[in-house]
């Protein structure tokens, strides 16, 4: 078995026995500048929202979220315990940063339906030898580090593998549509994008992540309104440059990137 194979069939099993991800919450009434307690108590002021959920303020212990954020990312789904609610599938839909020291303050939860599918973004692990590389001197160039794709929350993957042993000479390209995808993933972006391909210069490459462009989607103005102004959290930086003023609708449709 070749080590591209070896390691897709160990990532599939890997996905498939892995339990549900749970994640302990509990109700929340304290707001604005009493959050400074909260936060030095351990605890993550949190919000949870969906298409048929009330934007609800929680809290969840801030070493357990750090913990799961860090292993699974943004595109795996986790149930949220919380009291008097069943069933509560989220994604990660938004992180709001401390300016200074650059630590969760705040998290948006996306409640998720089953029979709906999402849109979210998956990063790419790339596994495997180029022989274009390892053989003949050539250079890897990741172009791409991650991918819009849209899904069931059951199908989403925590991560898609490219197998860089695709790479066999020094024009190789892997290009979006030779992604080997679990079953149920569509990938949103046009199909002859590059992945990574071969260059002849010394050193390996990464392409600079685009910038975040927040026209490119839609912002669902929910989740943390009540924060806002009393802490000053509206100049929060929160990932991937998006603001604190409330997380997208992973279900919601995105207008096409401008190229």
């Amino acid at each position: 078995m070749c080590a591209g194979a070896f390691f897709i069939c160990t990532f599939f099993l890997l996905w498939y026995y892995c339990p549900m991800l749970t994640l302990a919450a509990q109700e929340r009434n304290v707001f604005g500048k009493a959050l400074k307690k909260e936060r030095k108590r351990g605890s993550l002021p949190a919000v949870f929202y969906g298409r048929t959920e009330k934007a609800t303020p929680i809290s969840v212990p801030f070493a357990d979220f750090l913990k799961l954020w860090k292993n699974v990312g943004e595109s795996s789904v986790i149930a949220l315990e919380y009291p008097g609610k069943k069933d509560l599938n989220v994604l990660i839909n938004d992180v709001s940063f401390d300016p200074v020291r650059g630590e969760p303050i705040h998290v948006d939860f996306y409640v998720v339906e089953s029979d709906r599918a999402v849109e979210v973004t998956v990063p790419l692990e790339f596994t495997g030898v180029a022989p274009a590389v390892k053989e003949l001197g050539g250079t890897l160039v990741k172009v791409l580090h991650e991918v819009e794709v849209s899904a069931l929350p059951k199908d989403l993957p925590s991560e898609i593998l490219v197998d860089i042993s695709l790479l066999t000479m020094l024009t190789s390209r892997i290009l979006v549509r030779d992604l080997k995808l679990p079953g149920g993933i569509t990938v949103l972006q046009e199909q002859d994008e590059i992945v990574a391909l071969v260059s002849t210069t010394k050193e390996e490459v990464d392409v600079p992540e685009k910038v975040f462009d927040a026209t490119a989607i839609e912002v669902e103005k929910k989740g943390k309104k009540e924060e806002e102004g009393a802490e000053g959290e509206g100049k929060e930086v929160s990932a991937g440059g998006k603001s604190s003023s409330g997380g997208k609708d992973p279900s919601a449709k995105k207008a096409p990137t401008k190229k």
